[in-house]
């Protein structure tokens, strides 16, 4: 590799020009660091005149990000564009096909065609770098690939979106409705204005898919995550979970267990007293759990333009030092099939929610509905009494199989005092470990 590694970025958003922006005026800085000397050589964006706070003058502009694939003038593209199909995928390709290294910040482009671009950037002894395509600026994929890399992993969970933690944390010490706290995320930048991707679930699970992969050291598959958002949550789940000991908090959770590799993302009540219980706001949190380590547990700021640019610009550092480490802690080859497992088949405690008629017997048709599928009650939270309005009443289960839960529901839906599907958030029994 030359003595100077010259970089061409696709895509001047905050975090496209964030990078820009240290790569420019931290080059002394960063030179000791990598042996090289790092140069922005040419960039490309969809509006050249837009007011970045960056002096893009002593740059090539290239109109189509795909030419700065065929440049001369670059060794590796960083590809800040977005989505998982386009042009953030035809960039990705061509880069590789012609032999040039790949650093992204895509998770979606990751989550979905990550071992065909890492196999590609493997034949090509190209580079691929994405530690800034999961939880910003927390390093978790490095740890996993190289600082716990001795380690079998059995489980790994974590808070992957910053927007729906920090919905769940303001709803949790205000009381206030899901809508309204998700309003002021808009504003506050937190959301975007279209927020379906964070809060049902959609961007952890791109996260989660590719962790699950280097944990495991399996084939990314996104398409086994089982995914849930949190638009039902209320602030009486908050509160009653917080009566019953925990929190609520929109997990990834993945888990090897003797039958294959179960991934899912849903709201989930947590112990209290548990580390990533303590997680709040926009922050994320990621924790392994390996037959060495014991439990890891990595904690930082999840987005924006300064987390987000300081990883891509560690894999920048790291291609111009010429450290290299398997894809995804082996190489894209090796992966293995992950044998996909249901979530009907996990087993687990439960929190319900139901609406019902308030009127005798209700709470008996419940009970023994649990009772013929096998399920036991572990306590009954009810608010308010009125015969003429419908009333929340909350169950809390043992363990039991998710399967009889989900039969349980059915039945429920057949009462004629049940006037709405039940919510379920499943109980994750971490410990304060």
């Amino acid at each position: 590799m030359p003595e100077i590694l010259k970089v061409g970025i696709a895509g001047l958003g905050t975090v496209g020009s964030e990078t820009f922006r240290i790569l420019t005026e931290r080059s002394e800085f960063l030179s000791p660091r990598s042996g090289k000397k790092i140069e922005v050589t040419a960039v490309s964006a969809k509006n050249r005149t837009a007011e970045r706070g960056i002096d893009l003058s002593k740059v090539h502009w290239i109109d189509d990000a795909r030419d700065l694939c065929h440049r001369a003038d670059v060794d590796v593209i960083v590809e800040v564009i977005g989505g998982s199909e386009g042009i953030a995928l035809e960039i990705a390709e061509l880069a590789l096909k012609n032999g040039k290294s790949l650093i992204t910040a895509n998770k979606a482009l990751i989550a979905h065609h990550g071992d065909a671009i890492g196999r590609k950037a493997e034949e090509m002894n190209a580079m691929l770098g994405y530690e800034a395509a999961v939880a910003g600026g927390i390093p978790i994929i490095k740890t996993l690939r190289e600082g716990l890399t001795s380690n079998k992993f059995t489980r790994l969970y974590g808070i992957l979106n910053g927007t729906c933690n920090y919905i769940l944390t303001t709803m949790r010490e205000t009381g206030r409705d899901f809508n309204d706290v998700l309003e002021d995320a808009q504003k506050l930048g937190y959301a975007e204005a279209d927020p379906s991707f964070d809060i049902d679930g959609i961007d952890a699970a791109h996260k989660l898919a590719i962790l699950t992969s280097i944990a495991f050291q399996t084939r990314i598959n996104f398409d086994s995550v089982h995914t849930e958002g949190i638009r039902f949550i209320a602030p009486i789940d908050l509160e009653l979970s917080a009566e019953l000991g925990f929190r609520i908090k929109l997990l990834g959770i993945a888990e090897r267990k003797l039958e294959g590799i179960q991934q899912r993302v849903r709201p989930c009540l947590v112990p209290i007293n548990s580390p990533i219980a303590q997680v709040e706001g926009v922050f994320n949190a990621v924790a392994a759990e390996g037959d060495g380590v014991g439990l890891s547990l990595s904690f930082g700021r999840g987005a924006g333009a300064g987390p987000t640019a300081s990883s891509v610009i560690a894999d920048i550092l790291d291609l111009a030092s010429n450290r290299r480490t398997p894809n995804f802690g082996v190489n894209a080859l090796d992966l293995e099939d992950g044998n996909p497992i249901n979530v009907d088949c996990l087993h687990g405690s439960y929190y319900l929610r139901l609406k019902v008629v308030d009127r005798p017997g209700v709470l008996a048709d419940l009970t023994a509905i649990f009772r013929d599928k096998n399920v036991s009650v572990e306590a009954i939270l009810q608010r308010g009494r009125d015969p003429e309005e419908l009333v929340p009443v909350v169950l809390t289960t043992h363990e039991t199989s998710e399967s009889s839960i989900l039969s349980s529901i059915k039945e429920f839906q057949k009462l004629d005092s049940v006037a709405e599907s039940p919510k379920i958030l499943p109980i994750e029994n971490f410990t304060a470990d």
